[in-house]
């Protein structure tokens, strides 16, 4: 009996990488806990950052400029503002690791997908996994199996043979349903009787964290660029 390996399904070991995980909130956390259990060194960013988090997990917050060029796996969990929308465009692209892995089960806003397509076609980008997707509203959440998909840009995403699109599912089971039912609850009733809220979004303040001079569309067009980290 013969057999045939496929080089196109190589992958590579997770111990010894690095993974940069931009925002730092509940989840991430959690993906740090599982990431940490393959071995992986952790870099993360957070305009916010937990230190004693980082002390007791021993993981290092950096600029995103050094997660950018040391990560092999860069995950994203941070909001979506004005902030962060296109965080990954093809400015910061070209600041990663050639065959960089870049997942995004956060906001689809969070990738500028055409940068994401052209990393993934000079090969910069090496694979993608996404849950979300800029333009998801007219494809996710229903059944359209039976629709041509009319988007170029979902249908050119859809066929790299180094992507995974889901469809914003990463949510979607009984306990986080029931979770997320209870959270909503209890943040209405201690709005109701002004009590601090736990779960309250900070507002993002771009200086002196993050200052961005001038806004991505800004770049698309050609003009100057510059971002600076303090």
């Amino acid at each position: 009996c013969c057999f045939s390996v496929h080089i196109g399904l190589m992958g590579f070991d997770m111990h010894g990488k690095t993974a940069g995980i931009i925002g730092t909130g509940k989840i991430a956390k959690i993906l740090i806990h599982i990431l940490k259990g393959f071995g992986m060194n952790i870099l993360a960013y957070d305009l916010y950052p937990d230190y004693n988090f980082a002390r007791e997990e021993k993981i290092v917050y950096t600029s995103l400029d050094e997660l950018y060029h040391s990560s092999d796996i860069i995950s994203l969990h941070c909001p979506l503002t004005e902030a962060t929308k296109y965080l990954i465009n093809d400015y910061s692209i070209s600041k990663m690791k050639d065959g960089v892995m870049i997942i995004n089960t956060g906001r689809g806003q969070l990738i500028h997908t055409n940068a994401l397509i052209e990393g993934l076609k000079n090969k910069k980008i090496g694979s993608a996994g996404l849950d979300v997707y800029e333009e998801e509203s007219e494809y996710f959440y229903e059944d359209q199996s039976d629709r041509i998909i009319d988007d170029d840009v979902l249908a050119r995403l859809l066929s790299f043979n180094n992507v995974i699109v889901t469809s914003h599912q990463a949510f979607f089971t009984h306990e986080a349903m029931e979770n997320i039912a209870a959270t909503t609850l209890q943040n209405i009733k201690d709005f109701i009787n002004h009590k601090p809220l736990l779960n309250e979004a900070k507002k993002y303040n771009l200086s002196p964290t993050l200052f961005v001079h001038k806004t991505y569309k800004q770049q698309e067009k050609g003009e100057h660029y510059e971002e600076s980290y303090t």
